[in-house]
């Protein structure tokens, strides 16, 4: 019995809707509706069109057994049964040719005999075209994470690494398979990894560019828990709708060891340029003041011994002697506020920044080598900190100091924590609190802590805080500091806020 087109009301519909070639045949192999993409695939705009002993005349010779065989087994199938797709090449009279995947479906009359089959065909070749130029494009790119000399990563909108490099393995410590697939915090130290997926969610959410095409200094963290510097450069890319970030990293280890100890003959020159200069400024201050001190000594010493004559007749030079002694007063005062002057003045180049930016790039710095020494450290920044009028090397160096100094405070304390905390007073000026569970502040020395000389160490000059202090009062701050009541130190530096932010040149 033929199979009846008719039993199926909506094939017509169904056919014209279809993006593939869907032809349906009866057991003499003869087509009985094909869908108006397989027309148009097989190059004909009718049904009568259609190609001599289609469809088993387009399949290529060297396919054409196996595909009647397929029919074969499709007509003597169960309906129910799967028959299991395959591959064919086609070959069309105008000289075309196709690689399909052709699927075949066992049709069933209400009697439940199976009288006819539906083929369809689905065009392979931009598909393997697609996989050709992806399989280029994979073995570029693993070329590149092999080669190139920078740690480079990829990760996808959820923070979850694609790709790792050959440098990345190297300097991180994690092996491609380890790390592929697993969030990229695992890479960072805390307070940084805690915070990360909320710095993707911020950006998926505001767009708003606080490192991607603008880049940072930030720390990393290698598989055996040691902490690093780092200069990050992240850029952005768009799969249809998904999102990828790729980091390019640069290890600055060397660069930072480098500045350190670049910083350190920088103190050491700057102690010996004191002392130096302390020994100057004594000798000029002493032969400026000699004179007026020499002068009121002598307006006095006359003034005594006229003092056994007739003090009335002498009442006038009395006068004048001393209205001469307060006169040479006031003029070594005046030397010595200059040469105060003197001392204090230095150029600042102060700009508008941010002060998240600053202090998180001073504790780069900072931190180097702390973890290792078994130092928690996190640090928190509120929000509405905004920006503050400073020069950016001049306070980072402030702050690399009191970190510095902290942690040495906590060399011998069972517990160590330092925190940096970034909060603001009001709308006028920001505080930075640097906070540690060290030995604490020698009480004798806490009203002096600032002065010049002063210093808790056996082997300091005591002028690393008074310099500190200098720094931030130019700035027009201020600098204090108290006990921690969990134990240790706290440090508070105020400067007043600023403006919009202007590009920083480092």
């Amino acid at each position: 019995m033929a199979f009846d087109t008719k039993q199926l009301p909506y094939l017509e519909s169904i056919l014209s809707g279809l993006p593939n070639c869907v032809m349906i045949v009866d057991r003499d192999l003869q087509p009985i509706n094909c869908s108006i993409a397989g027309l148009n695939i097989l190059g004909v705009s009718s049904f009568a069109e259609l190609p001599q002993g289609a469809p088993g005349s387009c399949v290529a010779e060297g396919h054409r057994t196996f595909f009647n065989d397929a029919m074969l087994s499709a007509f003597d199938a169960r309906p129910s049964r799967n028959i299991e797709p395959f591959e064919v090449k086609l070959e069309f009279p105008d000289g075309r040719s196709m690689l399909a995947l052709c699927n075949l479906a066992s049709l069933a009359n209400p009697k439940g005999d199976i009288d006819a089959v539906m083929i369809s065909f689905q065009d392979l070749t931009a598909l393997r075209t697609t996989e050709s130029k992806l399989d280029s494009a994979n073995s570029i790119l693993k070329s590149i994470l092999t080669t190139i000399p920078d740690a480079m990563i990829v990760i996808d909108e959820y923070g979850l690494v694609s790709s790792f490099s050959a440098t990345a393995e190297k300097m991180f410590g994690y092996d491609q398979e380890e790390i592929i697939g697993k969030n990229v915090k695992v890479l960072m130290p805390e307070p940084y990894r805690a915070a990360h997926d909320g710095y993707i969610e911020r950006y998926i959410e505001t767009n708003e560019k606080r490192i991607i095409g603008i880049g940072r200094t930030v720390v990393g963290c290698r598989k055996d828990g040691t902490t690093f510097p780092l200069q990050l450069e992240v850029g952005e890319a768009k799969i249809g709708e998904e999102r990828y970030f790729t980091g390019f990293i640069i290890d600055l280890t060397e660069k930072k060891q480098t500045e350190a100890e670049l910083q350190s003959l920088q103190a050491d020159l700057a102690h010996a340029s004191r002392l130096s200069a302390v020994g100057t400024l004594a000798s000029a201050l002493a032969h400026e003041i000699n004179q007026p001190l020499t002068a009121i000594a002598n307006y006095l010493s006359a003034a005594r011994d006229m003092m056994d004559g007739d003090l009335a007749e002498n009442r006038e030079f009395f006068r004048e002697a001393l209205q001469e002694s307060v006169s040479e007063s006031l003029r070594a005062g005046t030397i010595v506020r200059r040469l105060r002057e003197f001392v204090s003045r230095g150029e600042i180049n102060r700009r508008v920044l941010s002060i998240a930016q600053v202090v998180e790039d001073a504790t780069v710095l900072g931190m180097i080598g702390a973890q290792e020494k078994g130092v928690q450290f996190s640090i928190d920044i509120a929000p509405d900190t905004n920006h503050v009028f400073v020069d950016r090397v001049q306070i980072q160096q402030v702050m690399v100091n009191l970190m510095r100094n902290a942690i040495e405070a906590m060399a011998d304390s069972v517990t160590k924590k330092l925190h940096i905390g970034v909060t603001s007073i009001d709308d006028d000026r920001v505080e930075i609190a640097v906070t540690d569970s060290g030995s604490g502040i020698d009480q004798e020395l806490g009203h002096r802590l600032f002065d010049p000389f002063a210093s808790t160490k056996g082997d300091g000059m005591g002028l690393g805080l008074s310099i500190c202090r200098t720094i931030i009062e130019a700035h027009g701050g201020s600098i204090g500091v108290e006990p921690n009541p969990e134990g240790g130190t706290i440090f508070r530096i105020t400067l007043e806020k600023a403006g919009q932010e202007q590009d920083d040149e480092q």
